[in-house]
């Protein structure tokens, strides 16, 4: 079984700073892409950005210049360093991992709470 656990989230300021992190546990014999997705309230859920094993990246228009993303692959975790945050990135933001076990797996984290307000 193979489980994904994110932390970071809280309450900030808008302009300010956060770091999410999701680290894979379990079972499985290598991790493909790992991304962040977020849902906000009364809308649908949407990719943030994603990073694949070899380091290839690719963000949401929307955070793009403002969040960075990467892995620790040793570490088998992701981060999402989110700056100038702003009201509209309030959401939920899930984890996601391709993993091979060997069979390919889509998983999830529970998601983090991500609150941006003054």
């Amino acid at each position: 079984q193979v489980q994904l656990v994110e932390s970071g989230g809280g309450r900030v300021q808008p302009g300010g700073s956060l770091r999410l992190s999701c680290a894979a546990s379990g079972s499985f014999s290598s991790i493909h892409s790992m991304a962040w997705y977020r849902q906000a309230p009364g809308k649908q859920r949407e990719l943030v950005a994603m990073a694949s094993s070899g380091g290839v990246t690719n963000y949401a228009a929307s955070a793009k210049g403002r969040f960075t993303i990467s892995r620790d692959n040793a570490k088998n975790t992701v981060y999402l360093q989110m700056s100038s945050l702003e009201p509209e990135d309030t959401a939920v933001y899930y984890c996601k991992a391709e993993v091979l076990t060997p069979k390919y797996l889509e998983v999830w984290g529970q998601g983090t709470l991500v609150t941006v307000s003054s």
